[in-house]
């Protein structure tokens, strides 16, 4: 009797799970990166009302972060400066720019400017800015080289598992705190001993479970 189907289909059943595995493969490869926050949320670089150039002010002026963010050191939220800030120099300072026109409206209707925020942590989690200054970690290590920036754009995923990832091993993050807007600080060569003594006299120690971010 003659065969229906020609030899090489006996290594169909073969051929077909091999295939299939590489596609479940690429499938999940393709959803774990073009889905996660390292693909969708770096790199976010909204417009702004008006182009405020963070290289600068912070890097070329050195301005301390610290001075338009004033509450970082004592608040759960970076905030954003009001326009008072800004005129405190701008009184002075290029007074007849056109590109402030948005900062002497703000200041003259007193209605604040509408800055789009870049960084954000999910609603779900909470996220205090005064207890990892405190602790001893610098602006660089969540936002990058703002000093640099003439844009500000996100530079890490603020992910869950990005988070975690410090909490279980702090201690190369850990600086002095008159580093902490230093943005080119680098781990000291005493680094190990530097961050056990800290963690000591702090009592540092970084929740991992749950509660620690899920309030």
């Amino acid at each position: 009797m003659a065969q229906i189907f020609p030899k090489w289909t006996n290594h169909f059943p073969t051929v077909a799970a091999v295939a299939g595995l590489m596609v479940t493969f690429l499938v999940v490869a393709f959803v774990w990166y073009f889905f996660s926050p390292w693909y969708t949320d770096v790199g976010y670089r909204p417009v702004q009302p008006l182009p405020y150039n963070h290289k600068l002010h912070a890097g070329d002026l050195g301005m301390d972060c610290r001075y338009c963010h004033n509450y970082v050191e004592m608040s759960p939220h970076a905030n954003v400066p009001p326009t008072q800030t800004c005129m405190n120099c701008h009184t002075l300072i290029l007074t007849e720019s056109e590109t402030l026109l948005p900062v002497r409206e703000s200041w003259n209707t007193k209605e604040p400017i509408a800055w789009t925020r870049v960084h954000k942590v999910a609603d779900y989690a909470y996220f205090d800015h005064s207890a990892h200054l405190y602790a001893g970690i610098g602006c660089y290590d969540c936002h990058g080289n703002v000093a640099d920036m003439i844009v500000v754009l996100q530079k890490q995923p603020l992910s869950m598992g990005w988070c975690l990832e410090c909490h279980r091993n702090p201690d190369s993050h850990l600086r002095p705190h008159e580093d902490l807007t230093n943005m080119s600080w680098a781990p000291l060569e005493n680094q190990k001993a530097f961050a056990e003594r800290i963690k000591s006299e702090k009592k540092l120690v970084p929740p991992e479970d749950c509660s620690g971010c899920h309030r």
